[in-house]
């Protein structure tokens, strides 16, 4: 019942998700994005038995995406009538390293003849019985968080200061909050109104949906962070020379347990900010007891940090209604005089004509890819 539907997707490597239990929670955020968005991979199916049975993008946004959630792997595999190549883990918890049950389920994975694709800080390649496996099964082991050796790295050089393309960041209030996702659907939209996009993926996440440009800043040691991100906006101008460059951003620049936020701010040199925020979150995400800052706190130290301007703002709906959703449009809009929306909702149009009054060079790049 589901080949119809794959057949008519484009030709991608196939790829099944794992998922369990968290497909819709914060730490299935890698799931949740590769469902929504994948460029790279054709995504087959997500295994999480919690939800066997449904459509994962009609869980998620409420919008059937012909990604079909399976009990386990066993179960993916009778439905779907063949084996996947790639068995993704696309669960992305604060501690990063597996469980027992959690090995033995990427161990039937390569059992049953996938490649393994890790998106976790733990590096499977790094793991004896994992590598043992591998070799026994004749599969691959793939680390998309492994930084490049040492001698590939780079530090910041200044070079970011010949970009005269406008660089925007999406960020956040806290983890896990959306910016990858606002950032994506704002490139699409961008790219759709005629404009020439580069998108600078920060997370693994964003590497894993097929981001041209990125690497995982947070696996880097402090001294790389902001040149990496320096030099892949840098490779972007240069290669592409495009109308505007969006830059995914992470953590928050206030939460205490991340810098990597801070890195992508420096390296990036950001000309505009787009903030996102979830009105109903009390404390930061993992973090019981810590308070969420004040939407007002953040775009004060977003502006201080960058010497950019916030322009508009994003939501996070959830634990939202819909009513309460549009009372925070509006609530916001008055209280801060910036356009807010939610992407996933509305879309972004509000933010693409913020970007064109702010930047009125993009209209005419619009004008000439017309």
């Amino acid at each position: 019942m589901y080949r119809e539907a794959i057949k008519a997707l484009p030709l991608r490597e196939r790829a099944l998700v794992y998922g369990e239990g968290q497909l819709g929670k914060l730490d299935g955020k890698v799931a949740n994005g590769l469902v929504r968005h994948s460029e790279k991979y054709q995504i087959t199916g997500v295994t999480d038995s919690t939800k066997a049975g449904m459509d994962a993008g009609e869980y998620l946004d409420g919008v059937k995406s012909g990604i079909p959630v399976f009990r386990d792997i066993e179960d993916a595999i009778e439905k779907l009538g063949y084996v996947p190549k790639n068995f993704i883990y696309g669960i992305a918890p604060l501690a990063s390293y597996l469980t027992r049950q959690q090995r033995e389920i990427v161990f039937a994975a390569m059992e049953k003849g996938m490649d393994i694709i890790n998106g976790l800080p733990e590096f499977f390649t790094e793991d004896d019985e994992f590598m043992e496996k591998a070799r026994a099964h004749g599969v691959q082991i793939h680390d998309i968080r492994k930084p490049p050796p040492r001698k590939d790295l780079h530090i910041f050089t200044g070079s970011i200061f010949r970009v005269t393309t406008p660089v925007i960041t999406v960020f956040g209030t806290d983890c896990a909050v959306g910016k990858r996702t606002s950032a994506v659907l704002l490139v699409e939209t961008l790219r759709r109104r005629g404009l020439t996009t580069a998108f600078v993926a920060t997370g693994q996440t964003g590497l894993l949906q097929g981001a041209r440009y990125g690497v995982a800043v947070d696996v880097l040691s402090s001294g790389f962070q902001t040149g990496e991100v320096e030099h892949e906006i840098v490779k972007a101008f240069e290669a592409e020379h495009p109308d505007i460059i969006v830059v995914e951003g992470q953590g928050a620049l206030s939460h205490p347990a991340f810098t990597s936020s801070t890195a992508i701010i420096r390296g990036a040199r950001p000309r505009a900010i787009i903030l996102q925020h979830p009105p109903k979150r009390k404390e930061r995400c993992d973090f019981p007891g810590i308070l969420m800052p004040t939407l007002e706190s953040e775009i004060k130290l977003s502006e201080i940090i960058s010497g950019a301007k916030v322009i508009a703002l994003t939501l996070n709906h959830e634990d939202m209604t819909d009513n309460e959703i549009e009372d925070t449009v509006v609530e916001y809009e008055g209280t801060y005089g910036l356009p807010t929306m939610d992407v996933l909702k509305h879309g972004c149009e509000k933010i693409v004509r913020r970007l064109l009054e702010v930047f009125p060079e993009l209209n005419l790049g619009k004008s000439a890819a017309a």
